[in-house]
């Protein structure tokens, strides 16, 4: 056997694949399936065992990879399955109406084509810029528009910007009014738009480090030590840490992936999630000014926010005793792209815990709560997100989304402009705008027989049987189709979900089960008629149940890139399939609604959403009686 079969015999089923495995895999489609000058390799990834069936030994599967690939020159896209070990591509389909993600490669090909065109270099000179190379192009996924002269083409969509150094801020400086749409297949600019010179915003906003001239004294030192070393244990991909047991994946379009999420109760495993990602994001801008109209971004299924993840450093992303874990992805021409320090996994101190102080014997008792934080951080052109998953001591599961980085602007054409955002600087506008997630969560909660329950908090009336109007109690609705499991946060009746297993009894008789707080549960704000509402149809829910299907992962569809309306959740749901006391995959659409502030520029700091899964009569009793005292001596809890 080959070095490549000996590394493949030895790997879990859902380790991502190695460096070496993405290359193999290359060799093998191109090897078999060659398409010429003009192939590229949009995704080279693990192709995952069945979520519907028990995991395979590790070292007993046959590791195969899901591949999508295109060719620029005829414009079809084609999928693969391929058996590493037996150098064997197992399944080939033509997608001709699918069109691949953008990778970064091709943004820096579409800004190259755009600078070098003659139209585009005349409208930079009617603004007195005469050196291109000072002025950066930001390509956009283009969305679908009806433009006659971009049917059938793949394309994307060019805001421009100045730099008065290599390191300048350029979005202190937006040339407004200017914009081309790129044939990204042909790299063949098709056409520059150009409203009329518009003044560029002169004032330099600088954030880095080099540019700042004196430095705030009064923070002082904060360290974290752990002389013991962290409380978690790394064998491979497989994370234990303190009563839970998981592992870790990573895939291109999603990110940081965790599977089979498990907790220690009374010394038995027991399940709470089979697989949790991250499955699409969108960010709908509000501005119908001009090119700004075409502005929604999603960051997943258009260009792959795993593709764009960062390498993190010690004491800025992470701070304490850390473990890292290196990411694999591919380049558009089959090698391997390895990400040092892609995923960070440590402990962090949470605050209390419990505490209680009996006043009768004059004692207290107080635990420190700790957390278990996994997290990766990706750059989407101007934005950063940080995606934080957090597991408690109590069973408790969050996720937490930072959004930082630069706000996006424009330049102000008119009065009109005005009213689509704020003014950050003079001349600059940070334009309003959402940033919606949708997460799947495929679902175990002690077996994968479960049942996902709404429950509202609703006022009793008044009457015989509530006699001083103060009753209120809380009233379950088991949801048990998928269009009745179309469902909307609601704070009238702090509405939550349930994710029920009816097979499994805690001790006082109850169906155990977690719950599903939706705290950023916003609402979208774009029209019937808009790209995002037609194509993001994700977004009008902020809950959906689905059964799990493992063809059935991509929220708004297999390929997002100018993509049909109505694709993924909205198709699938309409089948209105039985979702009660089965496998079920639990969606969830929260996010940020962004009015930027000044304070937002140059740069933004950390703004955060997110939600929390909260184990609900899933334990018999508070697991955590067993934490120790923090204080050496117990004088703080005793």
């Amino acid at each position: 056997m080959d070095d490549v079969g000996a590394a493949i015999e030895l790997r879990h089923p859902l380790d991502p694949l190695s460096a070496d495995e993405v290359v193999e895999v290359a060799s093998i489609v191109r090897g078999q399936h060659d398409l010429g000058p003009g192939m590229r390799f949009e995704t080279i990834a693990l192709a995952e065992p069945s979520l519907r069936e028990d995991l395979p030994p590790a070292g007993s599967a046959d590791r195969r990879a899901f591949v999508s690939v295109y060719d620029t020159q005829s414009g079809v896209l084609y999928e693969a399955v391929v058996s590493i070990a037996r150098r064997e591509i197992l399944s080939w389909k033509a997608r001709p109406d699918a069109k691949p993600r953008i990778a970064a490669e091709e943004f820096l090909l579409a800004e190259s084509a755009v600078r070098a065109d003659p139209r585009f270099i005349a409208a930079l000179k009617r603004r007195g810029i005469t050196d291109p190379s000072r002025v950066r192009v930001d390509p956009w996924s283009a969305g679908v528009f009806g433009h006659p002269e971009e049917v059938g083409r793949r394309i994307i969509h060019g805001f421009a910007f100045l730099r008065d150094n290599p390191f300048d801020n350029q979005y202190a400086h937006p040339i407004e009014g200017l914009n081309a749409i790129v044939d990204i297949n042909r790299n063949e600019v098709l056409h520059v738009h150009d409203v009329g010179a518009i003044p560029v915003p002169v004032a330099a906003r600088n954030y880095a480090a080099r540019f700042q001239t004196s430095w705030r004294t009064d923070l002082k030192p904060i360290e974290v030590v752990q002389p013991q070393g962290p409380s978690f244990t790394v064998r491979g991909n497989e994370v234990s840490w303190c009563g839970w047991r998981l592992r870790i994946g990573f895939t291109p379009r999603e990110g940081l992936v965790l599977h089979d999420i498990m907790i220690r109760d009374n010394g038995r495993w027991r399940p709470v999630i089979r697989r949790a990602s991250l499955a699409e994001m969108v960010v709908p801008y509000g501005s119908p000014i001009e090119a700004h109209a075409r502005k929604n971004a999603f960051d997943c299924g258009e260009y792959g926010i795993g593709m764009l993840t960062n390498s993190l450093s010690l004491g800025c992303d992470c701070l304490g005793t850390i473990h890292y874990f290196d990411a694999v992805s591919n380049s558009i021409d089959g090698s391997a792209r390895v990400i040092p320090n892609a995923i960070c996994l440590h402990e962090e101190d949470a605050g209390i815990l419990w505490k209680h102080y009996d006043f009768r014997t004059n004692e207290t008792d107080t635990r420190r709560a700790r957390r278990l934080v996994i997290s990766f951080i990706a750059t989407v052109g101007n934005y950063e997100y940080g995606f934080y998953w957090y597991l408690f001591l109590d069973g408790t599961i969050q996720l937490e989304v930072k959004l930082t980085g630069i706000i996006y602007t424009a330049g102000i054409s008119s009065d009109a402009a005005r009213a689509y955002g704020t003014e950050v600087s003079p001349g600059v506008l940070g334009q309003i705008h959402q940033h919606l997630f949708n997460v799947r969560l495929d679902m175990a909660v002690d077996g994968t027989r479960n049942t996902v329950t709404e429950v509202d908090t609703l006022i009793e009336p008044p009457g015989p049987a509530n006699p001083w109007n103060n009753a209120f109690r809380a009233v379950e609705t088991p949801l048990t189709t998928e269009k009745a499991a179309r469902r909307n946060a609601s704070t009238e009746s702090l509405r939550y979900w349930k994710i029920t297993n009816p097979g499994s009894r805690n001790a006082v008789g109850q169906p155990v089960a977690y719950r599903l707080l939706p705290h950023s549960a916003i609402k979208p704000v774009t029209s019937e008629g808009s790209q995002p509402a037609r194509r993001a149809g994700f977004a009008h829910h902020h809950l959906w149940v689905t059964p799990t299907r493992d063809d059935e992962r991509w929220p708004a569809g297999d390929y997002v890139n100018q993509s049909e309306d109505g694709e993924g959740l909205p198709r699938w749901t309409e089948a209105d399939r039985p979702v009660a006391d089965t496998q079920v995959t639990v969606w969830h659409t929260f996010g940020h609604h962004h009015i930027p502030r000044t304070e937002d520029f140059p740069v933004q700091t950390v703004m955060s959403c997110g939600f929390i899964l909260q184990p609900f009569g899933f334990f018999d009793q508070n697991p955590t009686l067993d934490v120790p005292p923090s204080s050496k001596d117990g004088s703080c809890c005793v």
